[in-house]
């Protein structure tokens, strides 16, 4: 009996303590959301998504960004995808997918302290080009792979 009322009072006290605090707003991410680019998100065309994005849609090329992804996708709902770059002061990296209804897959600040690079899951409608931004010292560079999907996709 006397474990049970223990246990009770340590739930109560920290929903309690958790309660306080969402309250208070010291849990929820006002700092990341204030910074969530929301239009380059909801953008349904490539060119007006880098544009709500970036500022520009001038980019260059470059050799040093690295794009890996299955040629093949057998489930578009589901595509891992890693960036990489050896590009210095590298500020954000970005993904798109073109033929997708938002084109704007990911998009990742970064801290100079970090490397160039990430790894994570879109989705592809269809066989398009995976698109790579990457901002470094004030300037856009681009690499792109070709991911055939062969089922699925944003659609089903």
């Amino acid at each position: 009996m006397l474990s049970n009322r223990r246990t009770l009072l340590k739930a109560g006290m920290a929903t309690g303590t958790l309660a306080i605090a969402t309250g208070a707003g010291l849990l929820t991410p006002r700092g990341v959301l204030a910074a969530w680019p929301e239009k380059a998100f909801k953008a349904k065309k490539y060119p007006d998504a880098l544009q709500a994005l970036a500022g520009t849609d001038q980019l260059t090329d470059s050799d040093t960004i690295k794009v890996k992804a299955p040629d093949i996708a057998e489930n578009g709902a589901v595509v891992t995808v890693t960036v990489t770059t050896s590009l210095p002061k590298v500020e954000n990296i970005s993904m798109f997918v073109p033929v997708n209804a938002f084109p704007l897959s990911a998009s990742y600040e970064m801290s100079t302290a970090t490397d160039g690079f990430i790894t994570g899951r879109i989705k592809m409608a269809k066989t398009s080009d995976v698109i790579a931004v990457v901002k470094a010292d004030g300037k856009l560079y681009t690499a792109q792979k070709t991911v055939k999907v062969t089922l699925g996709g944003c659609g089903g």
